[in-house]
């Protein structure tokens, strides 16, 4: 607990920021010296990696992400494997930027989401959503030495939040501006928009998930070309528009025109979506399906944009972060749903690595937890009152 009080009190840390997200495809880790906390907080990142799943490890997240395959063994394993990848990515940065593992302060883990469950539902008497991150943070802190926060969603849904997205309080410490209204756009798995009014507060930020990322256009692209993601769009521009699929497509699709607060993840986006789908228009072309369900991503992002933020903030900048952000077709979708009235930016060109966005941002999610500032935003999430996320895990 001294360790903890004397971190508290520490003006300049070095943090790890660690995930993996939706895409399942590996680990995110960073390490960032971190100046101050709140909205005097300065960040320099240190160094970036992406470390690879071990072979398998997709698979069998995978499997155990859905009810009709999962089984409370494998959950138990895997909640305990993943901080032991965890580690060697993080060891594996350190040695690749020569940084004594010693040094680092503070980790901030986000974990694998293998259930959201943000919608209030009947269960024995009673109304319970839930969420379930593995990944046990205080398995990571024992292996590693270090102080270990992580489990950032649950204390938001123990207040009747969505527990998502988390990331709206750091965009605005860092992108914030008084001069244009923003929006800043990560597409992961799911795509996510964070909407910053040049004239309001913290308070007033607006943020939700605007439906499919890259999560639709993945798993697609392995079930008819057998690769693991469409490389710069390619595969999708060589196809032709559908326009009975895109219609089929938001006709199926009961998220998009849900007004938030809202989060979704795989269990509504996982191949189940594609099933029935892919029998009923089998005579379209692989490459017409992909170029569909391409532009049906984008202009998920604009409906929502449209629907739910257009009267109150109209956005100067669009900032594009995240896997997505190097799917070229996908951006010039985007492109032409917001017109020239908006400017799209990928966030890399303006000092930020896209790949290193979200691990970033754990690792401030972190020292803000240590230096026990609220993170979550009630407009954005829906929770009751602002709190303090994640759980500190002592070495």
């Amino acid at each position: 607990m001294k360790k903890l009080c004397k971190l508290s009190e520490k003006e300049i840390k070095h943090v790890i920021g660690i995930m993996s997200g939706t895409s399942l495809d590996g680990v995110d880790v960073a390490l960032v010296k971190i100046e101050g906390n709140s909205t005097f907080t300065k960040i320099n990142l240190l160094g970036f990696l992406e470390h690879p799943f071990p072979k398998g490890l997709k698979t069998m997240l995978l499997r155990n992400s859905v009810k009709e395959s999962s089984n409370v063994e494998d959950l138990s394993q895997l909640n305990f494997l993943i901080p032991h990848v965890y580690f060697d990515a993080i060891k594996n940065l350190c040695n690749d930027l020569k940084f004594p593992l010693e040094d680092v302060d503070l980790i901030g883990s986000h974990g694998q989401t293998v259930q959201h469950l943000p919608e209030k539902k009947d269960y024995l008497g009673y109304k319970i959503s839930s969420t379930l991150q593995i990944g046990d943070p205080a398995v990571l802190a024992k292996l590693s030495n270090i102080i270990t926060v992580g489990d950032f969603r649950t204390g938001d849904i123990a207040l009747g939040g969505e527990g998502a997205p988390l990331i709206p309080y750091f965009d605005y410490i860092l992108f914030h501006s008084h001069q244009k209204n923003r929006a800043l756009l990560n597409i992961g798995g799911i795509s996510n928009f964070t909407i910053l009014n040049k004239d309001k507060g913290l308070e007033d930020v607006l943020a939700f998930d605007t439906g499919p990322g890259n999560m639709l256009i993945d798993t697609l692209t392995k079930k008819l070309f057998g690769e693991e993601f469409d490389k710069d769009g390619d595969l999708a521009r060589a196809g032709k528009f559908n326009e009975g699929l895109f219609n089929a497509l938001k006709q199926k699709d009961d998220f998009i025109e849900k007004a938030p607060p809202k989060s979704t993840g795989r269990e509504y986006y996982g191949e189940e979506f594609l099933n029935g789908l892919l029998e009923s228009f089998k005579e379209v072309s692989k490459n017409d399906w992909l170029n569909t369900i391409t532009k049906f991503t984008a202009s998920a992002v604009y409906r929502n944009y449209e629907k739910f933020v257009m009267d109150e903030t109209k956005i100067d900048e669009l900032i594009v972060s995240g896997g997505g952000a190097k799917n070229i077709f996908l951006y010039e979708c985007l492109s032409q749903e917001f017109g020239n009235s908006v400017e799209l930016k990928v966030i890399d060109d303006i000092g930020i690595s896209s790949d290193a966005k979200e691990a970033i941002c754990f690792a401030v999610l972190a020292n803000e937890t240590i230096s026990g500032n609220p993170t979550n935003i009630p407009r954005t999430t829906g929770a009751s009152r602002p709190t303090v996320l994640g759980k500190i895990c002592i070495p």
